[in-house]
C-alpha cells in the first residue's frame, strides 16, 4: 500500500516535471513520501524524482526582459554616459576620423580656390566650366570605377584603394608639379587661342592653360565627396545603431569642427611665412609644401584610425551581430539612379535638398570669390583671407553644434531642416543687393572705412560662413537621419542615387546657370541680378521640398516607432503594446 501511495503521485510528477519550464530550482526529497508530500511536491514544483532529469542551467547572454520568480537578476553591462564600452569604442574613433577629414578638406578647399582664382589668365570665371565640364565627369567616373571595385574587393581593402591615391597626389603636386608648373602648362598656347576666341571663353581656355591646378582644384573637390559621403558616412552606417546615429550625428561634428579653427589658421600660417623669406624665393611655393604636408599626415592618420577600428572593435561588433542574417549591397547604375529617383516622392524630395543646397551656395560663392580677387591679386593675401574666413567657419559651426541638439528637441526635424535655406536666402540677398548698389551706399560705407568692394567681400563672407555652420550642423544632420526609418531597400538606394546624382550635379548645376550667363552676357558682373532673381527661385523650391519631406518624414516615424529624439512626442498615442 506504502508502494501504491508513493509510486502514482511520483509517476504524476515525473509527468508533471517533463512538462514545465522548471522555474524554480528542485529539492531532493526522500524516494518514499507521503501523498500529501507528493502533493506539495507537485503543486509547488519542489519534489524532485530520483529518475527525473535534471534542468540543464543556461547562462544569457543578455539581461532577460523578465525574470522568473526565484531567479536572480543578470547584472546589467557597465555604462559610460548612458552608453555601453563598444559604443564609446566606435564614437571616438569615428570623431577622431572626422576631424582629420575636415581638417584636410579646409586646407584643401581653401589651396584650390587660391590656385585656380589667381592663376595666370584665370580668374572666378574659371569655377563654374571646372565644376561642370571637369569635376561632374570625373565624379560620375569615380561612381563607375567605385562600383565595379566594391564587386572584387573588401570593404576595408576598397577604403584603402580609393584614400591612398588622393594622399599621393596633394604629397606629388606640392613636390613636383608645382615646381614645374612653367613646362607642364602650355601658356603660349593657350594665349594665341584666346586672341582668337574672345574674352568669352577665358574661362574654358584658363582650364587648360593651368591644367595641374585644376585638376588639384577637382582633387580638392573629390576629396569632400569621396571621403566625407562615401567613405566616412558609408563606413560609420555600418558600425553605429539607429539610436546611438540619433544621439551622436548632430554632435559627430563638435569635435570634428574644430578642424576648421586649427586648419584656418594653418592655412594664414603658411601664408604669411613668405614674410621672413629672401625676395627671389617663391613663397606661396614654401606654403604649398607646408600645407600639403599636413594634409598628408591627416591623411595618414585617418588610415591609421580606420585600421585600428578594423583590428579592434569591427571584429567585436560581428560576433554580436553574427546572429542576424547579412544583406548583400545594392548596386546602381547611373541609368538605374535616374529611375529610382523617379519612383520615389521621399527620394525626390531629399533630392530637391541636395540639389537646391549646391546650386545656391555656388550661385553666391563664385560672385562672392571673384570680388575676393579684385580686394585680394596676391595669392598669399587671398590665401590669408581664406585661413581667417575658416576660422570663423569654424567657431560658428562649433556654436551652431551645440545648439542643434536643442533644436531638434524643442523644434523638430521640419524647423532644422529649413533653418540653412532661410538663413541662405537672407544673407545672400544682402550680398547681392550690396553688389548691386554698392555707388549708393558708398558715402555710408566711407564713414565706415570701407569701400563698397571691401564691404561686399565681408559681407560675402559672413553669407559663407552662416551657410556652411548651419549646413555642418543642422543640413546635414537633417539629411543622414531622414534616411533612418526608411526600409533597407529604398534606404540603400536612395543613398546610392542621391551619392550618384544628385551631390555633382548640385555643384554643376549652379555652375551651369553661371556659364550660360557669362556667354550670353559676356560677364560675371553683369549677371549678378539675374543670379540673385534665380537664387530666389531656387530656395523657395528648397523651402517646399522641406515641408514636403517632413510631412513623410512625420508619418514614417509614427509608422516605424523610429523616433529620432529617442522617445515617441508626448502628444502622440502609442499605435502598438
Amino acid at each position: 500500500m506504502a508502494s501504491l501511495l508513493a509510486g502514482k503521485p511520483l509517476m504524476g510528477g515525473l509527468k508533471l516535471q517533463r512538462s514545465a519550464k522548471m522555474a524554480v530550482p528542485a529539492v531532493a526529497v526522500p524516494r518514499v513520501a507521503t501523498a500529501a508530500a507528493a502533493r506539495v511536491g507537485l503543486k509547488g514544483g519542489l519534489g524532485e524524482r530520483p529518475f527525473a532529469p535534471k534542468p540543464v542551467e543556461k547562462k544569457p547572454l543578455a539581461p532577460a526582459p523578465q525574470a522568473a520568480s526565484g531567479d536572480a537578476p543578470a547584472p546589467e553591462p557597465k555604462k559610460f554616459l548612458g552608453f555601453e564600452p563598444i559604443t564609446w569604442a566606435k564614437i571616438l574613433p569615428l570623431g577622431a576620423m572626422f576631424f582629420c577629414i575636415l581638417f584636410n578638406y579646409t586646407i584643401l578647399r581653401d589651396t584650390k580656390d587660391v590656385l585656380v582664382v589667381t592663376a595666370p589668365g584665370s580668374g572666378a570665371e574659371i569655377i563654374p566650366f571646372l565644376k561642370t565640364w571637369v569635376n561632374l565627369p570625373m565624379a560620375i567616373g569615380f561612381t563607375i570605377m567605385y562600383s565595379a571595385l566594391s564587386n572584387r574587393l573588401s570593404s576595408e581593402a576598397l577604403f584603402y584603394t580609393c584614400i591612398i591615391p588622393f594622399i599621393a597626389f596633394f604629397g606629388a603636386f606640392a613636390a613636383l608639379m608645382y615646381p614645374m608648373r612653367d613646362a607642364l602648362h602650355p601658356t603660349e598656347f593657350c594665349q594665341n587661342l584666346l586672341e582668337q576666341m574672345g574674352p568669352r571663353f577665358a574661362g574654358p581656355i584658363a582650364i587648360l592653360r593651368n591644367w595641374t591646378f585644376c585638376l588639384f582644384y577637382v582633387m580638392a573637390e573629390l576629396w569632400g565627396s569621396v571621403v566625407v559621403s562615401v567613405l566616412f558616412w558609408g563606413f560609420a552606417n555600418q558600425i553605429t545603431t539607429v539610436e546611438e546615429a540619433s544621439q551622436f550625428y548632430p554632435l559627430f561634428g563638435l569635435g570634428a569642427n574644430v578642424a576648421l579653427i586649427f586648419s584656418g589658421q594653418a592655412v594664414k600660417y603658411f601664408s604669411q611665412v613668405r614674410a621672413g623669406l629672401p625676395p627671389d624665393v617663391d613663397g606661396w611655393g614654401v606654403s604649398l609644401n607646408g600645407l600639403m604636408g599636413m594634409v598628408v599626415i591627416g591623411g595618414l592618420l585617418i588610415i591609421g584610425i580606420y585600421f585600428s577600428l578594423q583590428r579592434l572593435v569591427v571584429p567585436k561588433l560581428k560576433s554580436l551581430r553574427e546572429g542576424k542574417k547579412k544583406k548583400n549591397k545594392t548596386k546602381m547604375s547611373v541609368g538605374e539612379s535616374f529611375a529610382f529617383l523617379a519612383q520615389s516622392s521621399y527620394i525626390r524630395d531629399m533630392a530637391t535638398l541636395v540639389v537646391a543646397y549646391g546650386i545656391s551656395i555656388n550661385l553666391v560663392e563664385v560672385t562672392w570669390k571673384g570680388k575676393l580677387k579684385a580686394q585680394f591679386p596676391n595669392p598669399n593675401d587671398y590665401s590669408s583671407f581664406m585661413g581667417e574666413f575658416s576660422t570663423a567657419t569654424g567657431t560658428v559651426t562649433f556654436t551652431m553644434m551645440i545648439l542643434s541638439r536643442w533644436i531638434f528637441k524643442q523644434f523638430g526635424w521640419g524647423v532644422a531642416a529649413l533653418i540653412t535655406p532661410i538663413m541662405l536666402l537672407i544673407t545672400g540677398l544682402l550680398f547681392f543687393t550690396l553688389v548691386l548698389a554698392g555707388d549708393t551706399v558708398k558715402p555710408a560705407l566711407a564713414a565706415w572705412g570701407m569701400t563698397p568692394l571691401y564691404a561686399a567681400v565681408l559681407v560675402g563672407a559672413a553669407q559663407n560662413v552662416f551657410s556652411k555652420s548651419s549646413k555642418y550642423s543642422l543640413f546635414d544632420p537633417c539629411k543622414e537621419m531622414a534616411y533612418i526609418p526608411l526600409e533597407d531597400e529604398v534606404k540603400t538606394k536612395g543613398k546610392a542615387a542621391i551619392d550618384v546624382i544628385c551631390n555633382p550635379l548640385g555643384k554643376s548645376g549652379g555652375a551651369l546657370i553661371q556659364q550660360f550667363m557669362i556667354i550670353g552676357l559676356g560677364s560675371l558682373a553683369a549677371s549678378t541680378p539675374y543670379l540673385g532673381a534665380i537664387l530666389c527661385v531656387i530656395i523657395v523650391a528648397w523651402i517646399n521640398a522641406a515641408a514636403s519631406l517632413n510631412k513623410q518624414f512625420t508619418a514614417l516615424q509614427e509608422e516605424t516607432g523610429m523616433y529620432i529624439t529617442g522617445e515617441k512626442p508626448a502628444n502622440k498615442s502609442e499605435k502598438k503594446d
